[in-house]
This record gives structure tokens, sequence and C-alpha cells, in this order.
């Protein structure tokens, strides 16, 4: 666990935005940290439109460790390398997304003004094709969940060091695993950024002890898809991802903004002081983007709304429990 305040930090910093298909709100709050490190980015059409008028858009979250630098590079950085990539503009989304995290890393090792810089960040980050379908590309611990008919619908699956794959490929970098952290020292095994973790010169960038190599999970759209969360581990070291879903589509049943949905969840996630050994204490961040389809955002709250009432077709639980 990092160094905590004596009060947290509880200014949230929200943002929204909505077209014809998609709605989304973003909050961010320190919290007990000493820093905030957490970035992100939202996009509502990003590159060419469709010659019908159909969007790309990309939705993303970065949580930062050992400084801010590197998240924040990342939040400028991976949506334009995707949009610049051959492979984007063909629709090749999977190839497109590892291109767009592998060379955002390679001009974070380029770039003189992060020589010696020892931060690292995750990267968590959806594409919503034309169709609609949900393109999600992961490295680290942040997560990215789907709420399909009520269900959560996991996009990414965490990287830890213990995972036997993860644990395969840092031992064969020459890397070990201690005390359930890559060299005794990083909580997840792949990250933009984190150098020092990247040094043996005989492998691909893929092959490292620590990789940017994203893993790629693809939803076809159905009729079920009401929202997307996309967080950092700040809300599901508190939460399970099926108790995210239900407080936001409970929320969303109540008729209450996003933007609000977002900052009540972190102010839920918020632990009451600082000695519950990490849990509830660290940077916050929370994405929700509602997927309207074919429905105006009044229509979108009403049908989620008769769903949860009628409790189909998942029964959400009308009374959640607090996990503080």
């Amino acid at each position: 666990m990092g160094q905590t305040l004596s009060e947290p930090v509880q200014d949230k910093h929200t943002q929204e935005g909505s077209d014809d298909r998609l709605a989304w709100a973003v909050s961010e709050m320190q919290g007990w940290r000493l820093t905030m490190e957490d970035a992100h980015a939202s996009v509502l059409s990003l590159g060419d439109e469709t010659s019908e008028g159909k969007k790309t858009s990309f939705f993303a979250v970065y949580d930062g460790h050992g400084g801010s630098t590197v998240a924040k590079f990342a939040g400028d950085t991976v949506h334009s390398r995707l949009a610049a990539n051959d492979a984007f503009k063909r629709k090749d989304w999977e190839a497109s997304l590892k291109r767009a995290y592998l060379e955002t890393d390679e001009d974070l090792r380029a770039n003189p003004d992060f020589r010696g810089d020892p931060s690292g960040c995750t990267a968590v980050s959806a594409i919503i094709t034309p169709e609609m379908n949900i393109v999600c590309a992961n490295a680290g611990d942040s997560r990215a969940v789907m709420s399909v008919g009520g269900e959560a619908k996991p996009l990414s699956f965490d990287h830890k060091p213990t995972n036997q794959g993860e644990n395969s490929r840092i031992v064969a970098a020459g890397g070990f695993v201690e005390f359930g952290r890559v060299n005794g020292n990083l909580a997840l095994s792949r990250a933009l950024g984190d150098f020092d973790f990247k040094q043996n010169a005989n492998l691909d960038a893929e092959q490292q002890v620590v990789t940017a190599d994203p893993d790629i999970t693809v939803h076809e759209a159905t009729r079920e898809d009401e929202f997307l969360v996309i967080a950092c581990d700040g809300i599901w070291d508190v939460l399970t991802s099926q108790q995210v879903i239900d407080y936001v589509r409970l929320s969303i049943s109540q008729d209450k903004p996003l933007t609000a949905i977002c900052e009540e969840l972190m102010d839920r996630c918020l632990a009451p002081d600082s000695d519950w050994g990490g849990v509830g204490c660290d940077n916050m961040t929370i994405m929700v983007v509602a997927l309207l389809g074919d429905r105006t955002q009044d229509e979108w709250y009403a049908w989620v709304k008769q769903r949860v009432e009628a409790g189909e077709p998942y029964a959400t639980p009308k009374e959640l429990v607090e996990p503080f």
C-alpha cells in the first residue's frame, strides 16, 4: 500500500457527453493517496465516419503507479496512435489496438522527457464499432465489464504475476515472482512504461518481464446490452464486477444521471479511514457508457428501469450491501 493522507481528497472531476447512440460519464477522485495518478480518454468519434455516417468510439482508463506521467501520456496518445494505424483504417480492431499499445510504449521509451522515469500505468480501453460491437484491450489490472441483461460480463481479465501464463513469461524473461509481485516489486504483470522491467535486449516487447502487449476481448452486440463500465482497481478492489453492475443498474432505475452514479459509486468505495490495508484508499476513476442503440436517452432510462422493476432478465437486488 502507498502512503496516505490524514484526510481523503474527495473533490471529483467529472465529465459527460453523448451522441445519437451513446451517452457517457466519467469521474475521478484522488481519495486517500498523496497524489492523483489516473488518466482517461473519451472519444465519441475516432477516425472517419462510415459512408452511412456511423462512428467508431473509444473509451479508456489508465491507472498510474510510481507517478502520473506515463498515465497522462497514455491518455493523450493511445487513441491518437490508434486512429493513425493502418489496421484501424481497415477495421482490424484487434490488431490496431495491439499496435496502439505497443507503439505508445515505444514512444515513451524514445522520448527523452521520460528517460529515467520509473512510472508506469495500466491501460484498459474499448472500441465501440459502428455496428455497436465492443473490442476491449487490457494491460494490467484495471477492468472493463458489460451489463448484459443485468449480468456482469467481463471484457478484460486482470494481469497478475501469480497467473500461470504471466508467471511463465516473467520467469522465461529472467524475472521472478515474490510475495505476489514481479521481482518482489510490481503488483501487476502488464503495463505501459515500467521500463526497469523491460531490459532484456534479446526479447521482443511481448516477451519482456512486464509487457504492454494487451489481451483483446470481442463482444458482439446483442439486444440485451445495456451499458459498459470501465474503472481502475480503486473500484474493483472494493466491489466485485457484479456488485458494480448492480449498483449502476439500480441507480439508472432511480433516474440518477450518469455523472451522479459515477460520483456516488466512488464515495461508496472510499474507505472511512486509512486502516483498511489499502482497500478503499486508492485513486479512483470510473466511466459508465450507456449503449443507447436506437433509443433516446429517456427511452433507454425507461427501458432499463422497466427491466429492473420486473426483475428481468436478471434480478438486480433492490438493496445493496455497504462495503464498509
